[in-house]
Parts: structure tokens; C-alpha cells; sequence
């Protein structure tokens, strides 16, 4: 972290900002103030124009719209046609654009070279032309922007040959999980796709493309990469050299999920706790959640309406709690026995499957356990959670042991040791 910078009042200004990690990331770069601020349309004007920061970045949807405020505008921003920093300068407001820097790092961190292949970029809005420039400055070979009016599945047809995919748009983006612009089943040819959102972190686009085992990559380098940038203009010093991979680790390990699998009974909410104080994070239960959000136990669910539609409950629930960041979360036994449910696990979450010996297991108001033999269950079910899971840690004598051991298991599969 740069210090030196407590007397610059710095910030970011968008219209919806409870998803936005620009906070973390300016901390952790230097120790100036930054504070979030959203604004309606019709308050852009004057935040830029009478505001008393002395610098800000800006995100959805005002990049352009603060450009006519401003006393200069950088040559780059202005051929992008898309302003993202703003510094107050000797009363004067200078507009730069870090956007280009942070997507062409984003790029080069994916190793995926884009030079002589066909782009299409979903979006039109102002990251879509710098995303734009950038590829066209790289030497695509050819490059197809998607508005939302041009959004058809008939156009699309028209460009199945796109190799590399760019998501510019905030479709997908927190709390509007599991939707995606387009389907990559539209693009056989596909090499690559790059997605500018970062909450979350693997986005349904993302997680089709990892699927289909095409290389993808999110938008945090990105905003990290940008704001080290943002950095340099609202100090005249330059970024810390190794700061952005820094922050993108710190970032990811305090934001991702740990997640809890396993057999019903095999401790999953008491260990689950004992690691969420130990991580000074938030535990949620999802039968504790599923209550909350249906009025109905799992187990009274599953005894009243049937095993099928209490599934069907588990995964709306499921989509509610895993699409948070930082959280520590115990799943029902059979969340695995539903491969709809893995995205939702999947997008925010390192998932671990905690293995216990069978005769071990509690059965107490766990109707699916009671009916039948934990052998068979257990059977049925074994090859799923090694399907789901990143980490896997067998169950120890002490529920403190277990738990030092997961939180080890996470540490090491993000590789982001130093920084839960």
C-alpha cells in the first residue's frame, strides 16, 4: 500500500453500487479516504460539477454522461469516447479513461492472443468502446458489437464464427445472477471469453465457457488493474510494482464462499461455524435459510410435499445465499443429487466436501436418512460430492481440528495464503 494520501477525498459514483469492490481494492492500493456514491441521473451534473472530491472514478451508466463537465478529457478517453477517473486539479476537472489499461491487462493475464481472430462484444455502453479499442488496437480481424436491440437470436447466426467472446454488458452481474447475454452454443468456433463483471466471479457466461472447456476469465483483474491506474491520476505517483496481483489474491480470498457438502449429519453446520469465527465471517445454514424464505422445514417439506418439490425449494434458496461473496455456508446432504445446483455453488464459492465415517453420522430429523441405509445413500451419492467438490477433507476427532484443516484446504486451493 502507497501511503501518504489521507488528505485527497477520493471515491466512486455509479447509479447501483452494493455489488461494487472498488472500496477494497482503493484501500488496499493506498490510504487515501474512498467512499461509494450513488447518484440518479439527474444528480451526475452537479456531484461533478460542485462536488468536494478531489478525485473519483466512475462506473454504470455515467461514463459518458459525465463528459460534458469536465475541463479536458485525455486523448484516449476521448477516442473511446468514455470517461471512468476524474481529477479536480487547480479547479479544473481533467477526465482520463484507465478502463483501456485495465482490460488490455486483463487480456494479457488470460495469455489468450486475440490478434487476427473475430470478436463479437455484447454491450455499447462505454466499457463495450474501450473494450472495443483495445481489440481493434490489438488487430482483430474482425469486430461485431451487439447492442441490445441487435441482440436476436437471427443475428447472432450471422456471427457463429466468433472466436473470442467479450460480456460488456451488466448482464450477470450481482444480484441479477445466472442470466447471460447470449448462449455459447451460438459460437462452435469460440476460443476464448472475456467478461467484464466481477461479482460475481464466475458468471453464467463464465461458467457455460468452463464447461465447454474454453479458456475465460473475469473482470476483477480488470478493476483492479484499472484502479492501480486511477491510482497514478490521483496522485502523480506511480503504482506499486506486484500491487495488482496482490489485490486481485486479497480480493478473491476475502470474497469467495466456502462452501460446506456432504452427508446429512456429517457435522457440516458446527464445523461450519467454528471456521465462520475463525474467518470472522457470516455462517449461513441452508436449512436454516430455506425455513426463513418458505415457512417449512426441509424435513417437513420433504414429509408434506414430496422429496421433488422440496428440491425445487432447495435450489431457489440456494440461489439466493451462494450468490453472496465472503460467506461461510453449510448445504443440505443432497444439494449434490441436482446438477442444477453446482453453478449456483459454483459461481462465488470454493466448495468443500467434508467425508465422514457412515457410523458416525447423525439420522436424527433427517427423514431421507432414516428411510433407508446410510450405506445406500451414501453409495448413491459419494461419486456427486467428489464431482462437486474442490477441496475434500475427511472429518477428525475434534470439530476444531476439522475445522483448521478445511480453512487450510481453502487457503491453499485459492492460493491466497497470507490474505483470509
Amino acid at each position: 500500500m502507497k501511503y501518504g494520501y489521507k488528505h485527497l477525498k477520493c471515491g466512486l459514483i455509479g447509479k447501483k453500487l452494493g455489488h461494487s469492490f472498488s472500496k477494497p481494492i482503493h484501500n488496499a492500493i493506498a490510504d487515501y479516504p474512498f467512499e461509494l456514491y450513488e447518484l440518479a441521473p439527474e444528480e451526475v451534473g452537479s456531484f461533478v460539477t460542485d462536488g468536494d472530491l478531489d478525485a473519483f472514478c466512475v462506473t454504470i451508466p455515467y461514463k459518458k454522461d459525465v463528459m460534458p463537465f469536465l475541463d479536458e478529457i485525455s486523448k484516449e478517453a476521448l477516442d473511446i469516447g468514455a470517461v471512468n477517473v476524474v481529477v479536480r486539479r487547480d479547479g479544473r476537472l481533467y477526465g482520463y479513461n484507465t478502463d483501456y489499461f485495465g482490460f488490455d491487462y486483463m487480456v494479457k493475464r488470460s495469455g489468450v492472443e486475440v490478434e487476427g481472430k473475430k470478436a463479437i462484444v455484447f454491450g455499447n455502453g462505454g466499457a463495450s468502446a474501450t473494450i472495443c479499442t483495445l481489440l481493434r488496437d490489438k488487430h482483430v480481424r474482425e469486430l461485431v458489437i451487439i447492442g441490445i436491440e441487435d441482440n436476436t437470436p437471427e443475428n447472432i447466426a450471422k456471427h457463429s464464427d466468433a472466436q473470442i467472446v467479450v460480456n460488456a454488458t451488466p448482464v450477470g452481474m450481482y444480484p441479477n445472477n445466472n442470466v447471460a447475454p447470449t448462449s455459447l452454443s451460438c459460437f462452435p468456433a469460440c476460443e476464448a471469453v472475456f467478461d467484464v463483471i466481477y461479482n460475481p466471479s464466475k458468471t453464467a457466461l463464465m461458467l457455460e465457457a468452463e464447461k465447454l472447456g474454453i479458456a475465460t476469465v473475469g473482470g476483477l483483474s480488470m478493476l483492479v488493474a484499472q484502479a492501480a491506474r486511477a491510482f497514478e491520476h490521483f496522485t502523480g505517483d506511480g503504482y506499486e510494482e506486484g500491487i495488482i496481483e496482490q489485490v486481485v489474491s486479497k480480493i478473491t480470498a476475502q470474497t469467495a464462499n466456502l462452501i460446506l457438502i456432504g452427508m446429512p449429519g456429517c457435522g457440516k453446520s458446527s464445523v461450519g461455524k467454528i471456521i465462520a469465527e475463525k474467518l470472522g465471517r457470516e455462517f449461513l445454514d441452508s436449512d436454516e435459510e430455506f425455513e426463513k424464505m418458505h415457512g417449512i422445514t426441509p424435513a417437513e417439506a420433504i414429509n408434506t410435499l414430496g422429496e421433488e418439490k422440496f428440491r425445487l425449494m432447495e435450489t431457489e434458496t440456494l440461489s439466493e445465499i451462494a450468490k453472496q461473496s465472503g460467506k461461510v455456508i453449510a448445504t443440505g446432504g443432497g444439494v449434490v443429487t441436482q446438477e442444477r445446483n453446482y453453478p449456483l455453488l459454483h459461481q462465488n464459492g470454493v466448495i468443500v466436501f467434508l467425508e465422514r465415517e457412515l457410523q458416525n453420522l447423525a439420522t436424527d430429523g433427517r427423514p431421507l436418512s432414516q428411510r433407508g441405509s446410510l450405506e445406500a445413500l451414501y453409495a448413491k451419492r459419494i461419486d456427486l460430492y467428489r464431482a462437486f467438490a474442490d477441496v475434500t477433507q475427511k472429518s477428525t476427532e475434534g470439530k476444531e481440528l476439522t475445522a483448521d484443516a478445511i480453512i487450510e484446504g481453502f487457503k491453499n486451493f485459492i492460493g491466497a495464503k497470507e490474505q483470509i
